[in-house]
């Protein structure tokens, strides 16, 4: 992680609360989409996406080997995954859950 040597005016953990505060500020995929496009250069949006994309076979129990199959992402980048999974701050868990119920909320909404 970038490190500057001057003090920005702007402290490191206010500047990533307004970054937070300006991520649940959105409105729908659409918006966070499109935030993220402005946010990220295409390569950092990229790594995102690979991270997001292994979330869920991790969560089922899937080989590392085989997810790599399945994603072509790569085995360290899935490990790394799996040990924010196990001893991160809680994000990827919290989002997975959140994604899953939306998902199923959505299944009932068109049946």
């Amino acid at each position: 992680m970038k490190r500057r040597s001057l003090d920005p005016e702007t402290p490191v953990e206010s500047a990533e609360l307004s970054l937070c505060e300006a991520l649940l500020s959105l409105k729908g995929a659409e918006e966070m989409d499109a935030f993220l496009r402005d946010l990220c250069t295409p390569a950092e949006l990229e790594v995102l996406v690979d991270r997001w994309r292994v979330v869920p076979y991790l969560l089922d129990g899937v080989a590392y080997r085989e997810i790599h199959e399945r994603t072509a992402v790569s085995i360290t980048t899935i490990g790394r995954v799996a040990r924010f999974l196990t001893q991160g701050n809680g994000g990827y868990l919290a989002a997975a859950a959140r994604a899953s119920r939306r998902r199923a909320n959505a299944k009932k909404v068109r049946a």
